[in-house]
C-alpha cells in the first residue's frame, strides 16, 4: 500500500488511504464512529447515516473489533476527536476480518492474566504500554550499542551450541549434535575472553543465553539476552566504568527518544536517568551493612552468597546501581582473577539495582598455569576446555568485563513486576511455545 498514510501524520485538508485494526466502534443513532489504530496511534472515522452510501456505513460499521481495515477520505479539524481530527470515508475497505471471540481485550478495557496475555502475544502488543515496553527495550539495545562503540568496543557473534558449558554441568541444556552430545552455550565468556587476545583486543556482543535453572520466579529466564563486554588491557575497576558507562546509556537513550512510550506507561514524571558515580562496596562493607539492619533471620559471614531477601535489604539502604566489589574468591567462577596481594579476594563485582542484581564481572585470569589450577579447584576437566586454555600460552594480555541481563535492565528500568513482560516470548519451565 504505496498510498498509506500513517494517523499520525494525516493533517486536515489532506486526502488519504489510512490502514490498520479497528480498536472500537461508538453508534450513537444517526452518526457514528470508527476508531482506527495504527503503529503510529489512532485516528476518528466518522459516520453520518443519513448522508452516506448505506453499503459504506455498512461495511464500516459492521466490521467486527481488530479486524484490519483501510479506509479512504478528507481529513477534517475536529477539536472533540481523541487526536484533533477525523476522516471523512469515501470507501471502507475490509483487509482481514477478525474473529468476533477474541482470546483478551487489546482496548485494555478488560484486563487479562499474564499467561494468557503470553499465549496470545500478537493482541497482548497491539496495547499501547505493552508495545511501549518492546519499543523501549528496542531503544535499549540501540543505546547501549553506540555506548559501547563510544569505548571503541568491536560487536562479535559466538557460538551457541558449545562442546563444553562455561561454568559446570548443572545448568546445561544437552542437545544431540550429529551424534555428539553439545550444550546451548550458558555465557559468551570464554569467547570473548579469546578475542582479547585477538586482534580485536575489545568486544561486545548482544545475544541469547540458555540456562537449565530450576528457578520458577518473576526475575529468572531459561533464555535470556545477555549483554556482554570485555577488553584488553582493563582491570575490574576500568571494566566497572565501562559497565557504568553503557548502563547510563541505556536510560539517556530511553529519556531521550521514548517520550511517548513512557507517557503510555505512566512513568513520564518520574523516569530519570541516573547521575553520579555510582557506589561501590566491598563485600565486607556490604555483610556490614546488611548486619546492622538487623532485618535477616541470621547474620551473613564471610563466604556467603547474598540471598534475595539480603539483596532487598541492601537496595534500601543503598539505592539504585550500586557495585559489590571484593568478593571471597571462592564463591566467585575460575576465570576471575584474585588480588596481587590476597588470594582470597577476587576482583569479581555484581552491579546491583535494589531489587536484583544486573552485572557479574571482573578481572579475569590471564596467567596459564593460574587459570588451570582454577579450573582443577572447581572440579573441571581442564583438557575438556583446551581450545581454550590453550590460547593463554600464547600471549594473553591482562583483561576485565561482565555480563548485563538485558531483560534484566528493561525490567528494573520501567518497574515492571515480572521479568516476562519483557520478552516477547519467553522460556522457562513451563512454556515452550509459542
Amino acid at each position: 500500500m504505496d498510498d498509506r498514510t500513517y494517523t499520525a501524520d494525516a493533517e486536515p485538508g489532506d486526502h488519504v488511504t489510512v490502514a490498520g485494526w479497528v480498536h472500537e466502534i461508538r453508534d450513537l443513532g444517526g452518526i457514528a464512529f470508527l476508531i482506527l489504530r495504527d503503529t503510529t496511534g489512532k485516528i476518528q472515522v466518522k459516520f453520518e447515516k443519513d448522508e452516506m452510501d448505506d453499503e459504506l456505513v455498512e461495511t464500516g460499521l459492521g466490521v467486527q473489533r481488530e479486524s484490519v481495515i483501510s479506509v479512504t477520505g478528507e481529513v477534517e479539524e475536529e477539536p472533540r476527536a481523541p487526536t484533533g481530527v477525523e476522516v471523512t470515508p469515501e470507501s471502507v475497505d475490509v483487509i482481514s476480518e477478525a474473529d468476533p471471540e477474541l482470546p483478551l481485550d487489546p482496548s485494555g478495557k478488560v484486563d487479562a492474566e499474564l499467561p494468557t496475555r503470553l499465549d496470545n502475544r500478537t493482541l497482548d502488543l497491539r496495547k499501547d504500554e505493552v508495545k511501549a515496553i518492546f519499543e523501549i527495550r528496542a531503544e535499549v539495545l540501540r543505546s547501549v550499542r553506540e555506548a559501547f562503540r563510544e569505548l571503541g568496543g568491536t560487536e562479535i557473534n559466538t557460538p551457541k551450541i558449545v562442546a563444553t558449558g562455561t561454568e559446570g554441568g548443572t545448568e546445561l541444556f544437552p542437545i544431540t549434535y550429529f551424534g555428539q552430545e553439545a550444550f546451548m552455550n550458558q555465557s559468551p565468556q570464554l569467547f570473548k575472553q579469546l578475542m582479547v587476545g585477538s586482534g580485536l583486543e575489545r568486544v561486545f556482543e548482544i545475544g541469547p543465553i540458555f540456562r537449565a535453572e530450576e528457578h520458577n520466579t518473576p526475575r529468572h529466564l531459561n533464555e535470556a539476552t545477555s549483554i556482554d563486554f570485555e577488553s584488553a588491557f582493563y582491570d575490574h575497576t576500568e571494566a566497572m566504568d565501562a559497565c557504568e558507562h553503557v548502563v547510563k546509556a541505556a536510560y539517556e537513550g530511553v529519556a531521550q527518544n521514548c517520550q511517548d512510550e513512557l507517557e503510555a506507561l505512566g512513568l513520564e514524571d518520574e523516569f530519570e536517568a541516573p547521575e553520579g558515580d555510582f557506589p561501590r562496596l566491598t563485600y565486607q562493607e556490604a555483610l556490614d551493612e546488611i548486619n546492622a539492619t538487623g532485618e535477616l533471620d541470621e547474620p551473613l559471614v564471610w563466604g556467603d552468597d547474598l540471598s534475595t531477601e539480603a539483596e532487598h535489604v541492601l537496595g534500601q539502604e543503598v539505592g539504585e546501581h550500586y557495585f559489590i566489589t571484593d568478593w571471597p574468591s571462592e564463591i566467585k567462577p575460575f576465570y576471575i582473577k584474585d588480588h596481587d596481594d590476597d588470594e582470597e579476594i577476587s576482583t569479581g563485582f555484581d552491579m546491583m539495582h535494589p531489587s536484583m542484581e544486573l552485572v557479574s564481572g571482573g578481572q579475569r585470569e590471564h596467567r596459564y598455569d593460574h587459570l588451570v589450577s582454577g579450573f582443577e579447584q572447581q572440579g573441571l576437566d581442564p583438557e575438556a576446555f583446551e581450545y581454550y586454555t590453550k590460547m593463554f600460552k600464547y600471549g594473553m594480555p591482562p583483561h576485565a568485563g561482565w555480563g548485563l541481563g538485558g531483560e534484566r535492565l528493561v525490567m528494573t528500568m520501567l518497574g515492571l513486576e515480572n521479568i516476562r513482560e519483557a520478552v516477547l516470548f519467553p522460556r522457562d519451565r513451563q512454556r515452550l511455545s509459542p
